[in-house]
């Protein structure tokens, strides 16, 4: 009778156990509908400031007046020292999001070393400063977690902006990349390694020789110096957004699998508990039917 004990407590166990997943997966589809907006949303504002700066740049190089003004946009002359900004979550349970993240950027950062390349980190999420302190401890710079507790929002993507233009005035680093992952669907998502500073200048064939058709007031130069900052920010708004996102997708699949395994185990366990119960029934009965034929 201790087996079946034990087997019921078990049985609860994962039946309590599969109320918590499926209630998580449903929280997790809840947040994942509004982060998949969210991030849809600002896809197209983040790849359209990118092409009219690229429009700019173009213009203002065709005059050779480019490289002396705008560092965020050009950088400083110099590759040696790369700033790898790794952007996890905050909490598990989302599959092997984190781990998939960490695991890219270890392999940046060997690629950059191997080449000679000074790297440091500055993590954004709890879990890959968990995961990358042990290993490269020295190497970070800074640690910000928090930001996806809640809504994401344009002031923490401000706030992170201004601490990487702080670094990049400061000299701290030659050139700055985003690890993160990109949100593809709820069962897919990608880690992508994103230069943000310098920003990219996006090819387009004649851009540099042909005169935009567009009059700005003020003039290119200024509009150019105002966008480049707002558009850090807009990309690493973005890029928050499409981590949020790619979380809430992991956690529903891993809930959702988690829910399904809980589900296999109180099939098995329940067939086990009745075969011993079965089994104990009938070791009674013999032993009665035993006992009265002695008599």
């Amino acid at each position: 009778m201790a087996n079946l004990k034990t087997l019921k407590t078990r049985i609860k166990s994962v039946k309590s156990t599969q109320k918590m997943t499926k209630a998580m997966k449903m929280v997790a589809a809840s947040r994942l509908k509004k982060a998949k907006n969210a991030v849809e949303s600002s896809r197209p504002f983040a790849e359209k400031i990118s092409e009219m700066i690229s429009l700019l740049a173009s213009n203002i190089s065709a005059r050779e007046n480019l490289n002396q003004k705008f560092p965020l946009l050009t950088g400083k002359g110099k590759h040696d020292t790369h700033l790898i900004v790794v952007i996890s979550s905050d909490r598990g349970l989302c599959g092997g999001l984190n781990g998939s993240t960490v695991r890219f950027a270890k392999s940046r950062i060997g690629s950059l070393v191997s080449r000679g390349r000074n790297v440091k980190v500055f993590c954004i999420g709890r879990k890959a400063y968990e995961q990358l302190r042990a290993p490269y401890g020295k190497q970070i710079i800074d640690n910000v977690s928090g930001v996806f507790r809640n809504a994401i929002t344009y002031q923490v993507a401000q706030e992170i902006s201004a601490k990487l233009v702080k670094l990049f005035n400061e000299n701290e680093f030659d050139v700055c990349e985003v690890i993160y992952s990109k949100f593809k669907s709820a069962i897919a998502q990608e880690q992508i390694a994103k230069q943000i500073i310098p920003a990219p200048i996006l090819a387009k064939e004649d851009a540099v020789t042909l005169e935009s058709p567009m009059s700005y007031e003020p003039s290119e130069e200024e509009v150019l110096s105002e966008l480049l900052p707002r558009n850090l920010t807009l990309q690493i708004y973005n890029i928050l957004l499409e981590n949020s996102a790619s979380e809430q997708g992991a956690r529903m699949a891993a809930m959702e699998a988690a829910s399904n395994n809980a589900g296999k185990m109180i099939k098995n366990l329940t067939l086990v508990y009745n075969r011993t119960r079965q089994a104990n029934i009938t070791k009674e009965l013999i032993d009665i039917i035993s006992g009265a034929n002695t008599v």
